[in-house]
């Protein structure tokens, strides 16, 4: 299904842009790269999903911290990039808290960084426990936009020295995880993006020289006229898209295969973390650990998709500035 988010649905500006595909003159001479146009009107709404994102200013966390006897492993915060970063995190983690010694782990969350945490221990002859509150369908991570890029994860101005080498770190070790999962089998593609401005696109998906530039792949910048957009500038660059809904629910079946447990267990504070028979426990769960172990950094960011009736022949995705972007090729279950 094509999905928009309620911004980029509203806003004229990208509107335009991507319904008025068909329109758009041609220079003479020039050959246009054909773009089937997205039929935006509100009759073709399915429904419209809100999500809230878990936001650290400074960034994701990943730390061990002791709670009594049990060692505690952070690994939440990712903002809207959970997802992206979501093997790699969890790699650091594991890092962070495996010990060979140790033979039973216990796992909280069941989104993209719970369900890849376990599955890191799993693979390296673990038992292990996942609670959860709730399971897919009902995470954060089931109406991510599942685009593969670390957007919103952290503000600049508040990272700490050498943050950047761990954004990057894991962003690498999640790439190559992703890549080796591309297939119908856990729901991910490569598909090409459009950025499109008034204005020569710099900075999307990377500047030139920053840490993240060597995600950017295939990357072309278009003189006006040669996309059929009516914005002056555009830039197509290809991403791994990822159906987060079949994917987060192959992983738990993954997990189950592996011998893990998943049990629906919601904590109400730190003491009951603490009760567990689990001498080592990774914290995935977002947003609840701010109440769990008393992170008043972490804070809510409201995302929202407008999910659209599907177009078979739309395999694109649209990029204006800000946050407006319309994304393809989901497979959104029935609302």
């Amino acid at each position: 299904m094509s999905q928009m988010t309620r911004r980029a649905f509203t806003a004229t500006g990208l509107t335009a842009a991507v319904a008025g595909c068909a329109s758009v003159p041609q220079t003479p001479g020039m050959v246009m790269k054909p773009v089937p146009p997205v039929r935006v009107s509100a009759d073709r709404i399915v429904r419209v999903d809100v999500g809230l994102r878990p936001y650290r200013a400074s960034g994701f966390r990943v730390e061990r911290e002791m709670l009594g006897e049990t060692t505690v492993v952070h690994n939440y915060g990712h903002g809207g990039g959970g997802i992206t970063l979501s093997w790699g995190s969890a790699q650091l983690a594991v890092e962070e808290g495996f010990d060979p010694d140790v033979a039973e782990y216990a796992v909280l969350g069941a989104g993209a960084l719970g369900l890849s945490t376990a599955m890191l221990l799993l693979e390296r002859g673990a038992k292990v426990t996942l609670y959860a509150k709730a399971l897919s369908p009902n995470t954060t991570s089931n109406i991510a936009g599942g685009q593969w890029w670390p957007a919103s994860v952290y503000d600049s101005a508040a990272i700490a020295p050498g943050y950047m080498d761990r954004h990057v770190a894991a962003a690498r070790h999640s790439f190559r995880r992703f890549q080796l999962l591309t297939g119908p089998e856990y729901g991910i593609s490569w598909e090409v993006n459009y950025v499109l401005s008034d204005r020569p696109v710099t900075n999307h998906p990377a500047r030139a020289g920053h840490p993240m530039e060597e995600f950017a792949i295939n990357v072309v910048d278009y003189a006006p006229g040669e996309l059929p957009f009516t914005t002056a500038h555009a830039r197509s660059f290809d991403t791994m898209m990822v159906d987060t809904p079949h994917y987060l629910r192959k992983l738990e079946e993954d997990i189950r295969e592996r011998g893990g447990r998943i049990i629906v267990r919601e904590f109400q504070d730190a003491a009951q973390v603490a009760a567990l028979d689990e001498a080592v426990v990774f914290n995935c769960t977002g947003l609840g650990a701010g109440k769990l172990f008393g992170d008043t950094e972490i804070h809510p960011v409201r995302g929202q998709l407008v999910i659209l009736e599907p177009q078979a022949e739309i395999d694109y995705n649209i990029i204006t500035g800000g946050s407006a972007y319309m994304f393809a090729g989901r497979n959104f279950p029935a609302p």
